[in-house]
């Protein structure tokens, strides 16, 4: 059998397709792999923020296409870039086990966020990174950060801005956890919905492929992030708006999920926080999406994307 995955050229998304390839291969290991890089519209357009070319689709599209036409068996995306509604056709057909979920920032001068001088600049292109650090931090200046995991880790280690902040998973990944002044707690960062894990898509048809895949599925991730994803679904499912989701089991049969839900304005101004239990990820992701709605999220969100 050989499977053949579509994959962006950037260094963590060959990182993040080779590691699923190699996880297969212990499972199967007369399983034969290739890899067929696909360059996106979010690969070719840096110098831009997300939110203003079309979010976070721009990495996914020409993938799922790829996948449509048969041309590929498998497309390996960070769940959080993957917009939660899957085309028809497509589906996801294993999450491995969740990586690193927390943000990270990185300061040249080696400083911690309440440690970092007033007025400094941090380097983001996440609304929700933005409106949080505003919440608690409305001195900072926030500009735009494009590029590579490893593009941005240097733009701040030459200095062009006081910290950045990103995501922790890629940077584990990639080896540059070492660069990390501070890693943000989730009190207060909360991350993006599916932050940390990895999502194989492959088509919905495909019997063969989902059966290999499946022996890379974790039961427990899957599980919180179909409640983060379903929190950010029962808000309009939109990736250019300030939403943050946290899951985790806290049951030893994995039977109970607790889930923190996060709506804030751009200016960090305005927050609606919710948080509960469930035994069914879904139901309790759009249970705490219409409580967020009615202690005002949906006002925020209004606001956001008027504009």
């Amino acid at each position: 059998m050989k499977l053949t995955f579509a994959t962006r050229p950037s260094a963590l998304a060959r990182w993040q397709t080779q590691w699923v390839i190699h996880a297969l291969q212990a499972l199967h290991p007369n399983l034969e792999c290739e890899e067929k890089i696909i360059t996106t519209q979010g690969d070719k357009i840096l110098d831009k923020p997300l939110p203003e070319i079309g979010g976070k689709g721009l990495f996914t599209q020409e993938l799922e296409s790829e996948l449509l036409s048969g041309a590929v068996h498998c497309a390996v995306h960070s769940l959080k870039d993957l917009p939660v509604d899957n085309p028809a056709g497509l589906t996801i057909g294993c999450i491995p086990a969740r990586a690193e979920a927390r943000d990270a920032l990185i300061s040249r001068a080696n400083l911690r966020l309440a440690e970092l001088p007033p007025n400094a600049s941090i380097g983001t292109s996440s609304l929700r990174r933005a409106a949080q650090l505003l919440s608690l931090r409305p001195d900072l200046r926030l500009l735009p950060l494009r590029g590579n995991v490893d593009t941005r880790v240097r733009k701040a280690l030459d200095g062009q801005y006081d910290a950045i902040i990103l995501a922790g998973a890629g940077l584990t990944r990639l080896g540059l956890d070492s660069h990390v002044t501070e890693w943000l707690s989730l009190d207060v960062m909360l991350p993006a919905p599916g932050q940390g894990a990895l999502a194989v898509q492959c088509r919905a048809d495909d019997a063969t492929t989902l059966e290999i895949l499946s022996a890379l599925e974790d039961v427990s991730t899957r599980k919180c992030v179909t409640a983060e994803r379903a929190f950010l679904q029962g808000l309009g499912g939109g990736c250019a708006v300030p939403v943050a989701a946290y899951a985790e089991v806290v049951s030893d049969q994995l039977s109970v999920i607790s889930l923190t839900g996060l709506v804030i304005s751009e200016d960090g101004k305005k927050v609606v926080k919710v948080s509960g239990e469930g035994m069914d990820a879904l139901e309790l992701g759009k249970a705490l999406a219409q409580q967020a709605i009615q202690n005002g999220a949906d006002e925020i969100l209004k606001l956001i994307t008027a504009h």
